[in-house]
């Protein structure tokens, strides 16, 4: 199974006690970082907290022994809040453990196929507008829970979520906004002075703010909303494995869901990859960490989990905290089963305003906003595909968006690399020899590439066509495509039509490839094809 290569094989050559100690406080760490995380994102999610750290648990182990990267941490993420919620509302949640087995799948087929490369094609103004655009939906879903409102179920859709946060914009609990406020200011305060806080600045300000939260909460049975009043706390131990109904109908029903849910974790989990390279100047293998994504999404559901991902937070925190192989995730793994082992029960007080106020603190962090005030840096093309997707994510579906940003990307794409594509005829203060033939002889040069956005070039050549021979160099073309071909054929039949004689000369790698393969080399007689122009031209008026 030499397509299938775990990291963590590689990192257990070279390891030593060193390494396993400072992999163990990384660990540690990540895990409690993670336990706030998870639960917020669950229940932002419209899940029991408890399926976020299911998912972090089983997710995140299986991500670090079977991925592609060495330090990446795998669990619920931020990105998904918005889609999960919407398959559970619409689809239901037995459903969405369907739709995330699937996604899984084909996770794991993207990367058996070799496709981990193709997410890199993504243009950066589509990721951006989907990423910013995913930090504004999570955000207003948290609106409910860091005010307090009395809402009995806030619907999926933008607008009707808009109407229904206004509707009860008169059932404030001052308590919870309170309660909101001090959980934000003290995420805020904590990241400015964190360098500042010598040992203590190792905790991270997430856990603090919880606990802080809980705390108060508890002390003053402050009358909000707390994950024991919701859901009655969490479990303390793993759910048993439970077999999730599948059939060919139920199976059609989520692909699209399913889809989307292994485009949007195939995104975010190579992106927090790339990041992670940049921090510890390694490489991931792409096609690996899908794999693992994959596995770990098949597997996770069995269990009451959500779908998983790599987390660039937790990623960044395992580096920082001196993780440097996969050891490290599986700690946290580790960290956060024991947690609820035996510490459940002290869950059933944290307030909900508060994990709203973490999520809201989360949501601000992840999205990239300094890009929008530099877009007048940019071109047009540019500034209306990150918008488009940016406002398509808020407003309608992260499907539609990058359907929609693909397509404005693609269009500016050929749009610019036409625009490079140019012809321009022969200087004839190089070849003096043709100022006796002119109207006669044309020759022309070609630059660029001759595909299906540029065979206007043809076209125009075709307008200027000489009496009897009609020279074409195409030393400087790098690429003709079939649709270039059928163009050049054209030519060279209009040609023929005229009784023009057409050469071609400075055919090379691709081009005479394609030529070849065209039969453009059939259609023409030897002494009309030459390897350089002064050859062509010389022939021409011999």
């Amino acid at each position: 199974m030499h397509f299938f290569h775990p990291k963590l094989l590689d990192s257990l050559k070279s390891y030593n006690g060193t390494l396993f100690s400072k992999d163990i406080l990384a660990g540690i760490t990540v895990g409690v970082v993670a336990l706030p995380l998870a639960m917020a994102f669950a229940i932002a999610s419209g899940l029991k907290p408890e399926a976020g750290i299911f998912t972090a648990i089983i997710a995140g182990g299986l991500i670090s022994i079977l991925g592609g990267s060495r330090v990446q941490i795998g669990g619920p993420a931020g990105a998904f809040i918005v889609i999960v919620y919407g398959i559970v509302e619409n689809y239901g949640l037995a459903n969405l453990l369907l739709a995330t087995v699937m996604s899984g799948v084909f996770l794991f087929l993207m990367g058996l196929f070799r496709l981990g490369t193709l997410i890199r094609f993504i243009p950066i103004a589509v990721i951006i507008g989907f990423t910013n655009g995913i930090a504004v939906l999570i955000g207003m879903s948290q609106v409910k829970e860091f005010f307090g409102l009395q809402i009995t179920k806030m619907p999926a859709e933008f607008f009707q979520a808009v109407q229904t946060l206004y509707a009860a914009a008169d059932t404030v609990n001052p308590i919870a906004l309170i309660l909101s406020i001090g959980t934000l200011t003290l995420l805020i305060t904590w990241r400015i002075f964190q360098k500042q806080l010598g040992y203590l600045s190792y905790l991270p300000g997430t856990v603090i703010a919880m606990a802080m939260a809980t705390i108060v909460t508890s002390a003053f049975n402050l009358p909000v909303d707390t994950i024991g009043s919701r859901f009655g706390g969490i479990p303390s131990g793993l759910p048993s494995f439970e077999w999730i109904p599948i059939s060919w109908s139920t199976a059609q029903f989520v692909i699209a869901p399913a889809i989307t849910l292994a485009l949007l974790g195939a995104i975010e989990s190579l992106l927090c990859a790339r990041i992670a390279d940049g921090l510890i100047h390694d490489r991931h293998e792409s096609n690996q960490e899908l794999m693992a994504q994959g596995v770990a999404n098949v597997v996770t559901p069995f269990f009451g989990g959500m779908p998983a991902t790599g987390t660039i937070a937790r990623t960044v925190t395992n580096i920082q905290s001196g993780g440097s192989t996969p050891i490290a995730g599986v700690v946290h793994s580790a960290t956060l089963l024991v947690i609820i082992l035996f510490g459940a029960p002290l869950a059933k007080n944290i307030p909900l305003a508060s994990l709203a106020a973490i999520l809201m603190f989360v949501a601000w962090n992840m999205g990239e906003w300094k890009k929008f005030a530099d877009l007048k840096q940019f071109r047009l093309p540019y500034r209306l595909t990150m918008l488009s997707v940016f406002f398509l994510t808020i407003v309608l579906d992260l499907t539609v968006a990058i359907q929609v940003g693909l397509l404005l990307a693609f269009i500016t794409f050929i749009y610019r690399i036409s625009s490079l594509s140019r012809y321009e005829p022969v200087n004839l203060i190089d070849f003096p020899e043709l100022k006796q033939y002119q109207g006669t002889i044309s020759a022309f040069r070609i630059y660029g590439a001759i595909f299906f956005g540029a065979v206007k070039i043809l076209e125009n050549i075709e307008n200027e066509l000489p009496s009897k021979v009609l020279i074409l160099d195409l030393k400087n073309v790098i690429y003709i495509d079939v649709s270039g071909m059928d163009a050049v054929l054209e030519l060279e039949a209009v040609c023929k039509n005229r009784n023009i004689k057409l050469m071609i000369c400075g055919l090379a790698h691709q081009p005479y490839e394609m030529a070849s393969r065209g039969g453009l080399l059939e259609r023409l007689p030897i002494d009309c094809i030459h390897p350089d122009l002064q050859q062509g031209i010389a022939r021409a008026i011999s």
